[in-house]
């Protein structure tokens, strides 16, 4: 998060977190973003790696350009219709077309990184956009999004204007596309941010601000770093998924009742509401922290693994062996039968014996462990607790067998 905020954590948590705009210089920062992506790497990803759709969407005055404009079949010994025909890509962005890089996060090695740092910097899911627009060009006319956003500025310089919200913190089902006519009207008001990204500049933009940008006198490029946020709506959906559990809350409505009858609907809507209360008042928030930790698990994807080099660590496993916790890797960890624990990951759960129990609070730490340093357990034990985390994904080689040291 330090590359995208000129302030420290506390600071931006307290002031502008969901509140407001947030402007850093490059100067504040202290460097540029090409090491994460540059102009080449666009031509790269457009024109070497094999793209199709949605990956790349192409956009002019507001609009987007059809898919079937810039695709077509990936050739021989491919049975694919809708690769990015890096030709077509050209003739639109000549004419003025601005180029999405969709979903970079999975993608591009370094933004893979940085996005699964920032993402446990943040606590909420991260995805990474590149825009692309030729000189004195505009891709999107002013809009706000349904989620909070770094814009990290690459290459050549773009005027940002941003107006405040005319629906503050909306939802996914909240487009600003419903109110078109309201954002148009406020963005003719006076602006909140009024500036040109130069490289190295960042700005955060909370959800729900609109915001428009032109390419100035050469080609821009910034990264759109967008964060779902999970909100507190989503703790009320956790919340209502607990009426499963309770009769009351799964009764049948009355025989003959007419649901469109504001005064039929009276009694049963009280009974239900009082209910929904009476469930309410003493929630568990182990209960709701589960159905939360589903959503979260969901949301997120841990560093990549080398299937290959893994396959034989994993045969290799040894005392010696150096081993950590699989980084940024969406865990949670939950009591499990007999005093013993359970791993919970997105697509599964992991139940261990109560006796590990150190073993792994150590390596959740994140730092490198020697197998045969683990805490509380004897040698096989040690061994035989790091091949099966291995064999989990949940852990991965930290190095060659019998090299570094259990931290102090």
């Amino acid at each position: 998060m330090r590359r995208c905020v000129a302030v420290d954590a506390d600071e931006f948590a307290a002031s502008y977190w969901a509140r407001r705009p947030l402007l850093s210089t490059a100067g504040q920062l202290g460097g540029t973003f090409t090491d994460l992506l540059t102009l080449d790497d666009v031509d790269e990803l457009v024109s070497r790696r094999g793209l199709r759709t949605p990956f790349l969407r192409i956009a002019k005055d507001g609009e987007v350009v059809p898919a079937s404009r810039f695709t077509g079949s990936g050739g021989a010994g491919a049975t694919i219709t809708d690769q990015v025909r890096d030709e077509k890509v050209l003739e639109l962005f000549a004419a003025g077309s601005t180029l999405v890089l969709q979903g970079l996060h999975r993608l591009w090695p370094p933004l893979v990184a940085f996005a699964g740092q920032l993402r446990t910097d943040l606590g909420h899911p991260v995805q990474v956009n590149a825009y692309v627009t030729p000189p004195s060009s505009q891709g999107f006319s002013a809009h706000y999004d349904v989620h909070d956003v770094f814009v990290l500025q690459v290459a050549g310089e773009k005027h940002w204007t941003i107006h405040a919200p005319v629906l503050a913190d909306p939802l996914p089902g909240q487009p600003w596309t419903d109110r078109r006519e309201e954002v148009a009207a406020a963005a003719q008001g006076e602006p909140l941010v009024d500036a040109v990204l130069r490289p190295g500049d960042a700005l955060y933009l909370p959800r729900g601000h609109l915001h428009s940008a032109v390419a100035l006198g050469e080609v821009s490029a910034h990264l759109t770093v967008g964060v779902p946020a999970t909100t507190r709506r989503d703790l009320v959906e956790a919340l209502l998924a607990l009426v499963d559990d309770t009769p009351a809350l799964r009764a049948s409505l009355p025989l003959g009742v007419d649901v469109t009858d504001p005064d039929d609907l009276a009694g049963p809507l009280q009974d239900t509401v009082a209910a929904l209360v009476e469930r309410l008042r003493d929630v568990d928030p182990v209960a709701v922290a589960d159905r939360m930790a589903r959503r979260s698990l969901q949301a997120g994807r841990p560093a990549p693994l080398s299937p290959v080099a893994h396959a034989a660590a994993l045969a290799a496993v040894d005392a010696g062996s150096l081993v950590r916790l699989r980084p940024h890797l969406p865990l949670a960890e939950r009591p499990g039968p007999d005093e013993g624990l359970v791993l919970v990951l997105a697509d599964r759960r992991i139940a261990l014996p109560g006796r590990v129990r150190d073993a792994v609070a150590a390596l959740r730490t994140g730092a490198p462990w020697r197998v045969g340093d683990l805490p509380g357990l004897d040698a096989q034990e040690q061994v035989e607790l790091a091949r099966r985390l291995l064999r989990e994904a949940v852990l991965v080689p930290a190095g060659p067998p019998g090299a570094g040291a259990a931290p102090a």
